[in-house]
């Protein structure tokens, strides 16, 4: 099948309809795939011949749309850990995933150096085309259907825990349940490790956070800090 083909089924995946197919080819064309039906003596090239552009603008419509997705949905968090939650749904590695769980490679448009090289998977190939399909998403059908896949596609599913959407190393659970405590003019946590077990090389870590005589909590880790933030998380949960 060829990635034309496929391009109706990417609609499917994004519940999104293109007007304009152009907009769409475009967006899924890598610069590879025009570059090789060049002739020898090319004119310049066409700035409207790849996704490179429409990537430039997704770029920026994607952090606006993550950064009011974030504002909207966690007030309470300081303008730092706002930044590095952004910093991480905006990365490469983020937008690689989710390219892959739509499908994304299999519809693009790649020359035939890049196919044989593995280019459908590549993390640069697909988090750039991930861009390039926002902005055509968006210049096809307005800022509405663009912040329709943002948040269905690229931003976590935050309906229950919202802590546990992210990844443990963008919460620092620790700094949270601190700042939680001075704001209700609590005692400052205190963390003691309480128990230990397992051989030299897979120890299991048991660390006891309390707030004052009243609120204790334990968890295990496979580190004291990783037993720490989660004996911090429980603790933000009573909360």
């Amino acid at each position: 099948m060829s990635p034309a083909a496929d391009w109706k089924d990417l609609s499917e995946r994004l519940g999104y309809v293109f007007q304009d197919r152009e907009i769409l080819a475009r967006a899924l064309t890598h610069k590879s795939h025009p570059a090789e039906k060049a002739s020898p003596d090319p004119a310049p090239k066409s700035t409207d011949s790849d996704n490179e552009q429409l990537e430039f603008l997704g770029d920026s419509i994607l952090g606006f749309l993550v950064s009011e997705a974030l504002y909207g949905s966690f007030p309470d968090y300081p303008e730092g850990k706002l930044s590095k939650l952004k910093s991480w749904l905006v990365s490469a590695s983020h937008l690689h995933s989710v390219a892959a769980r739509i499908g994304l490679g299999e519809a693009l448009l790649l020359g035939r150096g890049e196919e044989m090289s593995g280019g459908r998977a590549k993390r640069a190939i697909l988090s750039n085309a991930l861009e390039a399909l926002l902005a055509a998403i968006y210049l096809d059908g307005g800022m509405d259907p663009a912040r329709r896949f943002v948040r269905e596609f690229v931003l976590p599913d935050t309906t229950g825990d919202t802590e546990t959407a992210f990844p443990p190393a963008l919460t620092d659970y620790k700094s949270a349940l601190q700042e939680q405590a001075l704001a209700k003019n609590l005692p400052q946590p205190k963390y003691v490790t309480v128990g230990e077990r397992g051989p030299e090389h897979a120890k299991t870590f048991t660390v006891e956070v309390r707030i004052g005589e009243a609120l204790i909590t334990r968890a295990e880790g496979a580190s004291k800090k990783d037993a720490g933030q989660r004996a911090a998380q429980m603790m933000l949960s009573q909360f």
